[in-house]
């Protein structure tokens, strides 16, 4: 009998020694939910670019650049002979208005009135921060910029929707260096 109990306690000691092993999630989708998502902004992005483009081609009116920083813009008013363009710190006037790519308008120029912006240290439509800086005193832009460039997924919060194409008339009035 107390052969029995010892060859027992060794039998059930063998096998509770064992290594505990983590229990894993029964599901793991986090990677492929993520992926499916940057799948559906890429698309989104590339039909909003599509958009713009087909816009751009119907306006024969105005000449469009595209810039480095995912925007178009096409001048109103070039200035020649001004060089001196926004550095950094520098405070710049400006008067803009914002609009649909069909020209609904979401702000006009009079209910924003002039804009005092410091280049770089306050925050601002990320487009138009990058776009002021292209300008010269006394030239007007028009600024096409897409959703992400501009109020992204959230819109905002007032007449912007999400995910709204934007379009800017901005007029450099003065820069005040720093």
């Amino acid at each position: 009998m107390k052969n029995s109990a010892i060859l027992f306690l060794s039998v059930v000691l063998f096998f509770s020694c064992k290594e505990q092993e983590a229990r894993r999630p029964i599901v793991q989708k986090t990677a492929t939910i993520l992926s499916e998502t940057l799948d559906q902004k890429k698309k989104l992005i590339a039909l909003e670019n599509k958009v713009i483009e087909n816009y751009i081609a119907q306006d024969s009116t105005k000449q469009y650049h595209v810039a480095s920083y995912g925007f178009w813009y096409s001048y109103i008013t070039q200035k020649q002979l001004e060089t001196q363009t926004p550095k950094i710190g520098d405070v710049v006037e400006i008067s803009y208005n914002i609009t649909n790519l069909y020209g609904n308008v979401f702000y006009a120029k009079d209910e924003l009135g002039i804009k005092k912006y410091k280049i770089d240290k306050e925050d601002f439509i990320p487009a138009l921060q990058e776009g002021i800086k292209l300008m010269k005193v006394g030239e007007t832009i028009t600024f096409v910029i897409p959703s992400y460039r501009a109020f992204g997924l959230v819109g905002d919060e007032h007449k912007i929707g999400v995910n709204q194409t934007i379009k800017s008339t901005v007029t450099l009035i003065k820069i005040i260096k720093k």
